[in-house]
């Protein structure tokens, strides 16, 4: 029998043959993402990436929400979880420097360092995606979503262009990303297909069962065709100027980090919390009366 890994905020297992499943594990706190919880999942996907028994991975999340993006109550800093391994130098100073070195690591470094993995990753969403969530989402290859899904990032509301994997116009296409920007509303898995966001969408009840059957299919084709058509798809992507979009915006983003701390001394609009959390309640509202 397999050995368990020693993981606290996800759950890695092998549920079929060649499939390896990584769940977030943190539904309590609609699986908001901790540092701790980043590093684990790099972890984790670096034990399927080095399995050659594994040709296609799960993402999964336990609880009613796929997740709440960051978990803002957590000011852990790099060095204090585990060393940082991306290679970023200045994570120990203060003030902006050290703070952008801490989200070129977790967050732009991991999401990058993941979309470029080679082997198929396929993420389950229910429920809510919300910002930093889409960041668990949006790095990977295929999207299977739960009819209730929602994806949404409503950080404009802080002072912020959006979350730091700025792939939005990539994901949605620009008109699409503006509105979802400008307006914080949520895109639901209907239309997020129709976008081309998402690749399925299946009843809650079928979700699990759908996103298996799938990885099976796809773990049952040769690793080496895998690997290069998922290079073939990503490179397309490159050459249309994903990563220098991607780099471009995230300075952008630590521009809103500066101005913020000059105005308001933290690194996002303070009334922004607000907002976001009336503007989620309001939509938990129209889904349980649905």
């Amino acid at each position: 029998m397999e050995q368990p890994h020693p993981f606290d905020e996800i759950r890695y297992d092998k549920p079929s043959e060649r499939v390896a499943r990584i769940t977030l594990a943190r539904p309590e706190k609609h699986n908001g993402q901790t540092p701790k919880m980043l590093y684990e999942i790099n972890d984790a996907l670096d034990l399927a990436m080095y399995d050659d028994d594994v040709h296609a991975v799960i993402i999964a999340a336990d609880g009613k929400n796929f997740s709440s993006g960051h978990d803002i109550s957590d000011q852990s800093n790099l060095g204090e979880v585990r060393p940082p391994i991306m290679g970023f130098g200045g994570y120990g100073h203060s003030g902006p420097q050290g703070y952008m070195v801490k989200e070129q690591e977790i967050y732009l470094g991991f999401c990058w360092r993941w979309r470029n993995l080679p082997k198929p990753i396929i993420v389950q969403v229910q429920g809510k995606a919300i910002a930093g969530g889409l960041m668990l989402i949006w790095p990977f290859d295929i999207i299977i979503a739960s009819d209730d899904a929602e994806f949404s990032d409503p950080v404009v509301a802080f002072g912020m262009n959006g979350h730091e994997y700025f792939v939005h116009a990539f994901e949605v296409g620009n008109r699409k990303a503006k509105q979802m920007l400008f307006t914080g509303e949520p895109i639901g898995a209907a239309e997020a297909k129709t976008l081309g966001m998402v690749n399925e969408v299946v009843p809650r009840g079928e979700l699990e069962s759908f996103t298996l059957a799938m990885a099976e299919k796809i773990a049952s084709r040769p690793m080496i065709g895998l690997k290069m058509a998922k290079m073939s798809v990503n490179q397309s992507l490159d050459a249309q100027g994903i990563w220098t979009a991607i780099q471009s915006a995230f300075n952008l983003h630590h521009f809103g980090h500066a101005n913020n701390r000059v105005i308001y001394g933290e690194i996002v609009d303070p009334a922004g919390r607000e907002i976001i959390k009336r503007e989620a309640r309001a939509s938990k509202d129209t889904s349980d009366r649905k």
